[in-house]
């Protein structure tokens, strides 16, 4: 028997992923089942109406050699635009809204994509928003093709060739409820043709984030509330043009809290590495299951890796920063404290290590100033103008130990202190170093303030 043919280029990989049981989670009397898109090789579902899209306008002749690609994206489009693009040799030019990932835009930089980053929080209209400004720039740049995901046809035409089809035969041909997001509307629009076709009695089903007016239109064909979230990829507050509501028989909300919280919880439970959208279309669909009365086989998509989000829901201080992992309030400073030096959690240096080596810690965890610690107890403190003033002439000072630059008058309060306290400190520029029976428990920064007082809000 001989051996299948090796793919000429990476972009024969798309499609074809595997689908595998959720384990581990409630959902009522029914099996959801996880359709591994980020298995694909640009690491998402995006990847099959990126190339889908790309593949049309070629054949069409809208897309010629030479030509500037420009799209507006929220995220995993632009990942799958860049991969084509890559392949193919366009140029590509993406609008960006300012809540990407620092791990999307690192990779979509890698992949040779000219990024243009503008505002996420202003609607269509706004010469800012990142469809019209995306438009515009196509305008205004000759050989420019603009491939509008959310009114493009070879969109959902991927999903209803590829991802119908493998979805029908991995699952036997016993489907009873798909769930999606919606960002452009390809996936549930092509989903819906296809089994409208094969099984009219599939439910479609919309997960979408609490404050996306989405879930709104696709049950009274209104918009419901809007607002903010800090899920990325799915929702928004107008139906794209090239979305079809007409088969979906449920939607769910799906706060950001929840949509994180499942997808820590999948990793922990089940070993699967996804994003925040895939928490969102999870959460959905174990409500889903949860409100049945009889067995049902359930499908829905792990959209993209986490590994793009290593940064944010995957990073237990952002998540606490942000008010999504909340620890036992005391009423003291100690609230202040997201970091902690007892938990391992500051980046530290003590007075004979190098000021090179300080320097390393400092860039690597993105910190402009390090306390210097000894036995446990603070002794002073290094910043970034200590450590210039201490090496601007002689770079060979790098060598020199930390107490020669460090500040040894230090600005400490105990964590009965009250606020005010703190705030006087920090109006002179310093910052402050929360201390207990001599024992350092933490630093307290300017940022940090507006922060506590967010977590606070409700």
């Amino acid at each position: 028997m001989s051996a299948p043919a090796i793919p000429a280029t990476v972009l024969q990989l798309i499609g074809n992923t595997p689908i595998v049981e959720l384990q581990g989670f409630d959902a009522g009397p029914c099996r959801v089942f996880l359709k591994l898109e980020s298995q694909n090789p640009g690491g998402s579902i995006k990847d099959r109406m990126a190339l889908s899209m790309v593949t049309a306008a070629e054949r069409s002749g809208q897309l010629q050699p030479g030509n500037i690609i420009v799209e507006a994206t929220a995220g995993n489009t632009g990942l799958g635009l860049a991969l084509v693009a890559a392949v193919k040799g366009y140029r590509l030019i993406l609008v960006i809204p300012d809540k990407m990932s620092t791990e999307k835009i690192a990779h979509l930089r890698a992949l040779g994509a000219d990024i243009r980053i503008t505002r996420s929080d202003v609607s269509p209209g706004h010469p800012d928003y990142y469809q019209d400004l995306a438009a515009r720039i196509t305008a205004h740049t000759p050989g420019a093709y603009n491939v509008n995901q959310f009114a493009n046809p070879a969109n959902p035409q991927a999903h209803e060739e590829t991802t119908g089809p493998e979805i029908w035969a991995q699952m036997n041909h016993q489907v009873h409820a798909v769930v999606c997001g919606v960002g452009s509307g390809g996936t549930i629009t092509g989903l819906s043709r296809f089994f409208a076709r094969v099984a009219p009695e599939t439910e479609m089903v919309l997960a979408d984030p609490q404050g996306s007016a989405l879930a709104g239109y696709a049950l009274t064909g209104k918009p419901g509330p809007s607002g903010s979230y800090a899920v990325e990829g799915i929702g928004g507050s107008c139906v794209p043009k090239i979305a079809d509501f007409s088969r979906v028989r449920a939607a769910f909300t799906i706060t950001d809290r929840e949509s994180f919280s499942i997808a820590r919880d999948l990793l922990r439970k089940s070993g699967i590495l996804a994003g925040s959208s895939t928490g969102t279309l999870v959460a959905a669909a174990l409500e889903y299951g949860r409100r049945q009365s009889s067995p049902k086989r359930i499908v829905t998509f792990v959209t993209d890796s986490g590994n793009k989000y290593l940064s944010k829901l995957f990073n237990d201080y952002w998540m606490i920063d942000n008010g999504y992992l909340e620890r036992p309030v005391t009423g003291t400073l100690r609230d202040l404290l997201t970091r902690r030096y007892e938990e391992g959690a500051v980046i530290t240096v003590t007075p004979d290590d190098t000021l090179l080596t300080a320097f390393q810690r400092m860039r690597i965890a993105d910190v402009s100033q390090v306390p210097v610690i000894e036995d446990g107890r603070a002794v002073g403190i290094l910043d970034e103008s200590d450590l210039l003033l201490a090496v601007h002439d002689d770079e060979s000072h790098f060598r020199r130990p930390v107490r020669e630059a460090m500040t040894s008058r230090l600005e400490t309060v105990p964590p009965t202190a009250s606020l005010q306290d703190v705030e006087r400190i920090l109006d002179q520029g310093l910052v402050a170093l929360v201390v207990e029976n001599d024992h350092f428990l933490g630093l307290i920064t300017r940022s940090d303030l507006p922060s506590h007082l967010r977590r606070r809000l409700k």
